[in-house]
């Protein structure tokens, strides 16, 4: 079985005034140094278990990739160590290893023994190679000729040919088209199960809240955040919106969820309820049941233009339906300080059975990148049942109506 264990790590790069300080630095060892050195990363701890998944996020320049290449040894290190234990197998670049003078078959023994393979397990093994890889004929072509897309293909399928005790996949799967994105994190999903550890980088935050165990949040070089990949996403989603002089702030609720809020606090929610057609506030709903959500919210300030979103999350995070004033055009102008909105939103709950949240953004546009009054995540809590509906799968209840005639 696999782990990683990264302890204090920290990476540091020497930057120089000019060429000739590092000469005279590299001809009079032991004087004064005529270096400073710029930190990448430093102070990075953390465990991944056996069989367990970690995603890391960050804004680009956190420092994501470099840490992945510390951990595959790619880089030495400054300060601390990794250490692993069990097969790894790395996807850092686009075609790593690769030469494009020779085919995507000759690529595949070459860069195969690379990641530890026998000549005779990759010969055992191409036919799946080829077979997952799905390039047809141009397996047998020069890898110049590829698009960014196929090499991937080749690469991850060369990859995971083999389950490894440890996967490490950086961004490359973001390249192939959504087909092959599939077919490669089902893959992924099959190789969890069988106990594989997975340390994955992505921007994708459907991935990482419906692969990962843990989340990891970089920023500036340093560990921001670790743990359950809902509220580090949300964390992450409020840092994204850092530069407004924001307040973030994150709670434990009763059900030992975190709750992340941020933004400059101009429009709060002041109340929040789920309620039926006889306005009876509701915990439990059932699938297609007609509901309101009324949501309360004040201007502490004088706004030009204000907007709320809500978003309906399933119990992993990822957000079912949202939308917000400013698409369905009614947003408010014009907005004084003490001013106060009851909004009523009508809708069928055409939700599968489980647990779901609701949140809610006070904006001034679709986005809260410009204007962010205040985003709530786990506004409001709720259960769906199926009481009277037939059986059936997923998160949406999309009840069709089948004709079947004699062919």
């Amino acid at each position: 079985m696999g782990t990683i264990v990264v302890s204090n790590l920290g990476k540091a790069y020497k930057q120089y005034p000019n060429r000739w300080s590092r000469l005279l630095e590299w001809i009079t060892p032991g004087q004064s140094k005529r270096h400073q050195l710029k930190w990448v990363l430093q102070g990075i701890n953390f465990t991944v278990n056996a069989g367990e998944a970690v995603g890391i996020i960050g804004i680009n320049g956190a420092g994501k990739s470099t840490l992945l290449k510390l951990i595959t040894g790619t880089t030495q290190p400054t300060t601390g160590s990794v250490h692993m234990t069990g097969r790894v197998a790395a996807m850092l670049e686009l075609g790593m290893g690769f030469h494009s003078d020779f085919t995507g078959r000759q690529n595949a023994f070459m860069a195969g023994q690379l990641l530890g393979m026998s000549t005779e397990d990759i010969a055992r093994l191409m036919p799946e190679i080829e077979a997952f890889a799905e390039i047809g004929d141009y397996i047998d072509q020069p890898v110049r000729v590829y698009s960014s897309g196929m090499q991937m293909r080749l690469a991850f399928s060369l990859a995971t040919a083999m389950r490894p005790d440890v996967l490490i996949v950086d961004e490359a799967l973001s390249v192939g088209d959504a087909y092959f994105q599939h077919k490669s994190f089902d893959r992924i999903r099959e190789f969890r199960k069988q106990g594989t550890t997975l340390l994955i980088v992505s921007h994708d935050k459907g991935a990482i809240q419906g692969i990962c165990d843990r989340a990891i949040l970089l920023n500036a070089g340093h560990l921001a955040m670790e743990g359950e990949p809902e509220a580090v996403m949300d964390y992450y989603n409020a840092m994204l919106a850092d530069h407004q002089n924001q307040e973030v702030k994150q709670e434990v609720r009763e059900d030992g969820k975190v709750q992340t809020i941020s933004g400059t606090g101009d429009a709060v929610v002041t109340a929040i309820t789920l309620v039926d057609s006889q306005d009876r506030p509701l915990e439990v709903v059932d699938v297609g049941q007609p509901v309101r959500l009324r949501i309360t919210v004040q201007a502490n300030k004088a706004i030009e233009r204000l907007v709320l979103g809500y978003g309906i999350k399933d119990r992993l995070g990822q957000v079912i339906y949202g939308t917000n004033t400013h698409l369905k055009e009614q947003p408010i102008v014009d907005v004084s300080s003490g001013d106060k909105f009851h909004f009523e939103i009508a809708f069928p709950a055409n939700l599968g059975p489980g647990t779901y949240s609701v949140q809610t953004a006070l904006t001034s546009t679709d986005t809260h990148l410009n204007n962010n009054y205040e985003w709530r995540d786990l506004a409001l809590v709720f259960n769906v049942i199926n009481i009277n509906k037939p059986h059936f799968a997923g998160c949406a209840w999309i009840d069709p109506v089948i004709e079947i005639t004699p062919a």
